[in-house]
């Protein structure tokens, strides 16, 4: 699970102090920007250099500009301050994260989170593409370097984090006053519409992308039944049977495995053992070939009968990398699995075939818990994820899910229900953790594409969806080498 859940999905929070009632409170402080600052200051003046009015905000710094790739755009990377805990601020500060791609004061914006660690050089987003807009990207708190200390844990919630968003969009709509879209790919199109739940007015509309939706942790029926059905019986069957053969020969390729992680200096204090960690990465093999690859890829799993140790170690070392285990690996990832075993949920499903050659109890060993410092305390909150769920069904507006169909993230996705208003679900057909709407069929991408431009302010209603069947998304260029794709070693 350890690469799996880090993958999660989509992706990586902690057990909540406050309740997730219906109503959200009001906060303990004041909102930035508008009651910040006073008027007229260079943060409101549309005449001033770009970078002297992010400079401009209260709590707002620029550490750097650096070049954009083009010159229609200006990059920027800065701090915010943000309380440790936003209902209670005299508890300190910490500063967050963030970057600014401009592209113009007359262009929507779009609010970009991946859940993780803020990415330092220029990309756009599909909705940045698609709008020609200016984006802004966070890193998720309790990230490093966006994380107090010393760190405590009990304030790296979704509600905490709900609020981090809140605060910058609200302080950068001084100089971003067009509309505003907020997405996010895996852990990040949960941030985004975990952000929606609490603040379901700070931007027009959101695109959430393979966001997973662990409603009840202790059902996870949905995951055993994707991974019977995903792809076709012959790829599933040699998916298995590679599994089963890493097990079998765990005396031959667990000591290659222990001896590469020693000469890359790894430990397994985390994880207990190089035998466990070995394990728990075997575990995930099979979930990471279908977040990554599509059925086409069926045709390189090594078979188990004829396959050579080598080529078995190299392709477990494909899916899910040979030191992704180590202590030093997991501590990237500590506030995501921290999340997942106190808020977001985790997935399990039933592995027959494994039966005989597994050393330890599978949902011990396959949970949050595995892969967090035992120093670190962490206790279930079942209500986080109800309460979200009761929200996108019955009182969300403005938002799409985009799904792959063969994208095991995808087995518990959201759903909407009496009450949503203007929401979509869409499925890339055979898509897997990297789905967007470019990948769905023409039909499907046109009507997307077309709510996008509506919600950016673009097109009205009327002819949305003419000016979308011309609209194509624009080819990656200089400043979309990254896209919306998913690292490695995340959900």
């Amino acid at each position: 699970m350890s690469t799996k859940l880090r993958r999660l999905l989509v992706a990586v929070l902690l057990v909540p102090l406050l309740g997730l009632g219906a109503a959200t409170p009001a906060l303990a402080q004041p909102d930035p920007g508008a009651a910040t600052g006073t008027a007229g200051s260079v943060a409101d003046d549309p005449s001033a250099d770009i970078k002297d009015r992010l400079a401009a905000i209260p709590g707002m710094t620029v550490t750097e500009e650096k070049p954009a790739g083009d010159a229609e755009h200006r990059y920027f990377l800065l701090t915010y301050t943000q309380p440790i805990d936003h209902f209670r601020p005299w508890l300190g500060t910490f500063q967050q994260r963030l970057s600014v791609l401009h592209r113009g004061y007359d262009r929507p914006t779009v609010f970009y989170t991946n859940g993780y660690t803020l990415r330092t050089t220029p990309s756009r987003t599909e909705p940045a593409r698609l709008t020609d807009g200016n984006q802004v990207s966070i890193e998720y708190r309790y990230f490093t370097p966006s994380r107090p200390e010393p760190a405590d844990w009990t304030k790296a919630g979704i509600r905490q984090a709900a609020t981090d968003s809140h605060r910058i969009i609200t302080a950068l709509k001084r100089i971003y006053q067009r509309e505003w879209l907020s997405t996010g790919a895996s852990k990040g199109g949960m941030s985004s519409t975990y952000h929606r739940r609490f603040f379901p007015d700070d931007v027009n509309g959101t695109i959430a992308y393979v966001a997973p939706n662990d409603v009840d942790n202790r059902e996870d029926s949905a995951y055993t039944e994707f991974f019977q059905n995903v792809g076709t019986p012959e790829c599933r069957a040699a998916l298995s049977a590679a599994q089963r053969e890493l097990l079998v020969r765990r005396d031959r390729l667990e000591a290659r495995y222990v001896a590469d992680n020693a000469a890359a200096g790894s430990t397994f204090t985390t994880t207990g053992s190089a035998d466990r960690a070995y394990e728990a990465g075997v575990l995930d093999t099979v979930w990471a070939f279908w977040q990554y690859s599509t059925e086409a890829d069926c045709a390189n799993v090594p078979p188990a009968a004829t396959a050579t140790d080598d080529q078995l170690y190299a392709w477990f070392d494909a899916q899910v990398g040979i030191t992704g285990n180590s202590d030093q690996s997991l501590a990237t990832y500590t506030p995501y699995y921290y999340q997942a075993g106190t808020e977001l949920g985790s997935p399990t499903f039933a592995v027959p075939h494994l039966k005989g050659v597994l050393n330890y109890d599978f949902k011990e060993l396959y949970s949050p818990r595995t892969y967090v410092p035992k120093n670190i305390p962490m206790r279930f909150d079942p209500s986080a994820m109800r309460d979200v769920d009761r929200w996108v069904r019955h009182s969300s507006e403005r938002i799409i899910f985009v799904y792959g169909q063969n994208d095991p993230w995808g087995a518990e996705p959201f759903r909407l229900g009496w009450g949503s208003e203007d929401s979509y679900v869409y499925t890339v057909p055979g898509g897997n953790h990297g789905s967007n709407i470019g990948k769905l069929p023409a039909a499907e991408s046109t009507e997307a594409t077309a709510k996008v431009l509506e919600w950016a302010g673009l097109a009205d209603p009327a002819n949305a969806r003419s000016l979308a069947q011309s609209h194509r998304i624009p080819p990656f260029g200089p400043l979309d080498e990254e896209g919306l794709k998913v690292e490695r070693d995340r959900p």
